[in-house]
């Protein structure tokens, strides 16, 4: 009796446990390729002639006309501890050097190219230098 008591008793423990939660479900692999990783966080891009390094730092996903997901990188120079940010200049392509003093960096938008911009070395500000 003791035992069909017992065996009743683990019975009705093991079937009155709620349900285990449900795991979310992995992304496809076609999913994850459409969407790009985040962005690391920093990336040397280049030094240029000063001496300055161009860092790739935070970044942001941008979205195209077609759904297409791509990677908008802000852009910092550093030269030993200084680090200078160049404001509102998110570009999804390297900059170029231009000259001793100056680099030149695409502003990006919604994945694509919009501004040409050169970008002085030493204050960080951007000027427009063309359209696309």
């Amino acid at each position: 009796m003791r035992a069909a008591f017992a065996s009743a008793l683990f019975t009705l423990v093991g079937c009155s446990g709620s349900a285990p939660a449900a795991q979310p479900a992995a992304p496809s692999p076609a999913a994850a390729a459409d969407s790009p990783a985040p962005p690391a966080r920093d990336s040397l891009v280049l030094t240029a002639a000063d001496g300055s390094q161009i860092w790739f730092t935070e970044g942001r996903i941008g979205h195209d006309s077609a759904g297409g997901a791509c990677s908008e990188r802000s852009v910092e120079i550093r030269r030993g501890e200084r680090r200078t940010r160049v404001p509102l200049l998110y570009t999804g392509k390297a900059p170029v050097p231009v000259g001793p003093k100056a680099i030149e960096a695409e502003l990006w938008l919604d994945c694509r190219p919009m501004s040409r911009y050169r970008v002085d070395l030493e204050t960080g500000r951007p000027t427009k230098v063309g359209a696309r």
